[in-house]
């Protein structure tokens, strides 16, 4: 079968993210392309990346020998100059508005990793730009995607889990994600964002809509990543309030680590647990199946206990060599949802295929309104602490705007003047 429709996607971006579930997904992709009724037979081609030096493009080249590389100061805005259709945006969390933006002005789809922005100010001005231009404007929550949490969501939307009441989350990195893999970009910088946000849409998707968002504290502890009174935090501890229709309020506890040590056996610790008022949900990823020791390859090279529905590397019963799980899955299903509104039926009809995918309140930035809020709001109250103001709250879409801080010394700051 041969079509000639085609997805040129570019990457701003390569490093272990785009190493572990991009590069794997551009690969199967490349072999088999996306096929689906509505939109028949497409191929989809990494065409061309940005980094800020293009040292690790050559160790692409065999799997993409046609690659353009662009680096620099400019290379995110050569890179949109180029004839891509998409762009994915997996650069540290603190950097993804600008290249977005670039990406947006140049009317290409716009695929960014978790979180989307640190602002709602910023979320507002990619939203306007993705509507202006007609075009996509995804981010990527990939637990969404793990069979425990839609095995969740299943039960909240068939109502056999009632009413939530309050929920605890904990996600713990080794100190070689702070102290190696993101040394270079984590000072001033906390693991709440960079890894709470996966928790907050999982919440906010899994238990909304109906709800409102109340308010959000935090604290957290500094001194090994950086110093004691610096604004670099070790761990941090995030509280988020949601209020009911029927008034009662809803509270969420979502601890984040990135100095556990390396040699613990889980390597990743991830849990949850969520209490209804009719029964309790646990998750925990390195309780749900499998345990392994190889001597000298565990704990460094391979797990103790692996997540292989994250994204794993088999070899199939036919005898194919696959790489797959919800982590490329989720990235997969971005570019189908391109292939939808550009292929999927006559081009008249597109404005009603791009309404439809932007109304996914799953990836949409349309829908990060919340997770935004809160990213906003916990850096801002870490900022005051780090200042040496700790104990600040801020309310949500209160009488004085959409977010506000109130310090414990009475003061107050808008963050963001309009409702959330």
């Amino acid at each position: 079968m041969t079509n000639s429709n085609r997805i040129r996607a570019g990457m701003v971006g390569l490093g272990m993210i785009f190493d572990e579930t991009y590069r794997p997904m551009f690969v199967s992709a490349k072999r088999d392309g996306l096929f689906r009724r509505d939109y028949g037979q497409v191929e989809l081609e990494l065409a061309a990346v940005a980094s800020r030096t293009g040292s690790r493009v050559e160790r692409y080249r065999p799997e993409f020998p046609a690659l353009q590389s662009f680096s620099g100061n400019d290379a995110v805005a050569r890179l949109a100059a180029t004839n891509v259709d998409a762009i994915c945006v997996a650069t540290p969390d603190d950097r993804h508005f600008a290249p977005a933006k670039l990406a947006l002005e140049a009317g290409k789809h716009v695929l960014i990793e978790k979180p989307s922005v640190l602002t709602l100010q910023e979320l507002d001005e990619l939203q306007r730009l993705a509507d202006a231009k007609g075009v996509l404007a995804k981010v990527v929550y990939h637990k969404l995607a793990d069979p425990d949490h839609k095995k969740l969501r299943t039960h909240v939307v068939d109502d056999v889990l009632k009413h939530v009441n309050n929920g605890y989350c904990s996600l713990l990195e080794p100190k070689s994600i702070s102290g190696s893999q993101f040394s270079e970009w984590l000072t001033g910088r906390n693991p709440g964002t960079y890894v709470a946000v996966h928790y907050l849409k999982l919440i906010d998707f899994s238990f909304g809509p109906h709800w409102k968002l109340t308010r959000i504290t935090a604290t957290g502890q500094r001194g090994q990543v950086g110093p004691a009174t610096g604004p670099t935090w070790d761990s941090v501890q995030l509280q988020v309030i949601y209020t009911h229709p029927d008034q009662r309020e809803a509270a969420f506890d979502i601890h984040t680590s990135w100095v556990t040590p390396d040699n613990f056996p889980g390597y990743v610790d991830q849990e949850v647990q969520f209490r209804f008022d009719n029964g309790v949900w646990i998750a925990h990823q390195r309780k749900r199946g499998v345990e392994v020791c190889i001597e000298g390859r565990t704990p460094n090279e391979l797990k103790n206990t692996p997540n292989h529905h994250y994204n794993g590397s088999f070899v199939e019963p036919w005898g194919d060599r696959s790489q797959r799980g919800y982590g490329i899955e989720i990235l997969q299903r971005f570019f189908e949802e391109v292939a939808t509104v550009e292929f999927g039926g006559p081009v008249d009809e597109r404005p009603a295929r791009l309404k439809a995918m932007q109304s996914l309140s799953y990836n949409d930035l349309s829908a990060d309104r919340n997770c935004v809020a809160i990213v906003q709001s916990m850096e801002a109250i870490l900022k005051q602490h780090a200042a040496g103001d700790p104990g600040c709250l801020v309310e949500v879409n209160s009488s004085e705007g959409g977010l506000v801080l109130f310090s414990k010394n009475g003061t107050r700051k808008v963050l963001y003047p309009a409702r959330v």
